[in-house]
């Protein structure tokens, strides 16, 4: 791992719980390369598909309780998976990487049955905001959702490090921000109100670089990591109506 790489990726290694604590149904799957990579498949019902990237800590086994939030939310299919280096997922992580762990996982789910091709909604979680963000200039997805994503890498260094001139120097970029107006889906953008990593003004940004359809949400309270518990049933009511399952 490069040394720049270490104060962007926090991945772990422990598997701290499975879907099935939380009285979640799921498959474990190995995809990608030779298998290197994995995530857990959670059917759901109706042909929907919610891909999950998350943020650049831990590994999914530290959001099964969202995981089980989104899924009585909207009962779409979901899939999790971990980027290289992250719990069960072989590898070290890296910008590049994580691109292509994207494209795997995508690949993985347009060849399972059960899963119709073009109703996968990508849901980018922080930094999985940009990996998705870039997914869905290459593939596009039936909706995009970022949530408690930035802008820029080097917006990040600017806010967490403004005394060090180190923007000019990272080669790292998820430039989620140059990404967004070129996705050609409906996108929903979703911040907490009060993210402690993660400023507001990130959110505002983004939204006006995205090109409609397009929709902003914030969540009033909330911080970085607590978006789904805090937004609670309006926002799983806000996803589930731009999922277009409101009705349903």
């Amino acid at each position: 791992m490069r040394f720049e790489d270490r104060f962007i990726f926090f991945p772990s290694r422990e598997m701290r719980a499975t879907p099935a604590s939380v009285g979640m149904a799921y498959e474990d799957v190995r995809f990608g390369p030779r298998g290197r990579l994995h995530g857990w498949f959670v059917p759901g019902v109706g042909p929907g598909t919610l891909v999950w990237f998350h943020g650049n800590a831990g590994n999914v086994s530290d959001r099964v309780e969202l995981l089980a939030l989104l899924h009585r939310a909207l009962g779409m299919n979901l899939f999790i998976f971990d980027y290289q280096g992250y719990g069960l997922s072989e590898g070290q992580p890296s910008e590049e990487g994580t691109y292509q762990d994207a494209r795997a996982a995508l690949e993985y789910l347009s060849g399972r049955s059960g899963v119709t091709a073009d109703r996968i909604v990508y849901y980018g979680e922080s930094l999985g905001g940009a990996i998705a963000a870039r997914l869905a200039t290459e593939h596009r997805p039936e909706r995009l959702i970022v949530q408690a994503a930035f802008t820029s890498v080097s917006d990040m260094a600017r806010v967490h490090y403004p005394f060090l001139p180190l923007g000019p120097f990272l080669r790292t970029r998820y430039a989620t921000i140059e990404l967004i107006g070129h996705v050609q889906a409906p996108i929903l953008i979703v911040h907490g109100e009060d993210d402690e990593i993660v400023p507001l003004d990130h959110a505002h940004r983004l939204y006006a670089a995205a090109a409609d359809p397009k929709q902003l949400v914030v969540v009033k309270g909330a911080m970085h990591n607590d978006v789904i518990a805090v937004g609670g049933a309006s926002y799983q009511e806000a996803v589930r109506e731009f999922c277009g399952l409101a009705s349903e």
